[in-house]
């Protein structure tokens, strides 16, 4: 039976089981959350990112999750620093040009602030520029592609939380926790 496990990955947090860093520093790893055997991470989710990781002990899925070719869709909220214009949106959904190729269309859209979980440390405020919220739901998983995106059309990143991967959600998981399904 194939295991599949949530995790909401914290802060702050390496993807990976173990860390192969340099040598002297301590940096948390999915070790310190999840002690299943066999499982391991379908993509990844960088350091200063939050929310949803999702683990398997199956090969395959963790290829159909990770890999482009299946255009999983993967929905994050963003929080960006300034407030979007309608032209700035549009080019999020029309797909952006980064270093590495034209992004894919993507689904894009400026919410309420979402009620989540306090990030440890907090999201730095300057009280001259204001932030705004954006849900954003890419197909692709290119290296740190939802900063580049935002930042290319002029909002900074300032917190990214994946929340879901497909149907399966983050929704009722405190950072640290996970849940199998």
């Amino acid at each position: 039976m194939t295991k599949v496990i949530l995790l909401n990955k914290p802060f702050n947090v390496l993807s990976q089981f173990t860390d192969k860093g340099t040598e002297g520093t301590a940096r948390q790893t999915l070790s310190e959350f999840v002690n299943v055997p066999g499982v391991y991470p379908a993509g990844r989710l960088d350091r200063d990112s939050e929310g949803l990781l999702v683990l398997t002990d199956n090969g395959k899925l963790q290829a159909r999750i990770a890999s482009p070719k299946y255009k999983q869709p993967k929905t994050y909220l963003v929080q960006v620093e300034g407030v979007p214009s309608e032209a700035q949106l549009a080019e999020l959904r029309a797909g952006v040009v980064l270093k590495d190729g034209k992004t894919l269309p993507a689904g894009c859209e400026q919410i309420a602030p979402p009620e989540l979980w306090v990030r440890d440390p907090p999201v730095r405020y300057r009280k001259t520029v204001p932030d705004s919220w954006l849900r954003l739901t890419i197909r692709e998983g290119r290296n740190r592609q939802v900063r580049r995106m935002t930042a290319h059309v002029g909002l900074p990143c300032l917190r990214l939380v994946r929340w879901s991967v497909g149907d399966w959600s983050v929704e009722g998981l405190a950072p640290g926790e996970w849940r199998a399904v």
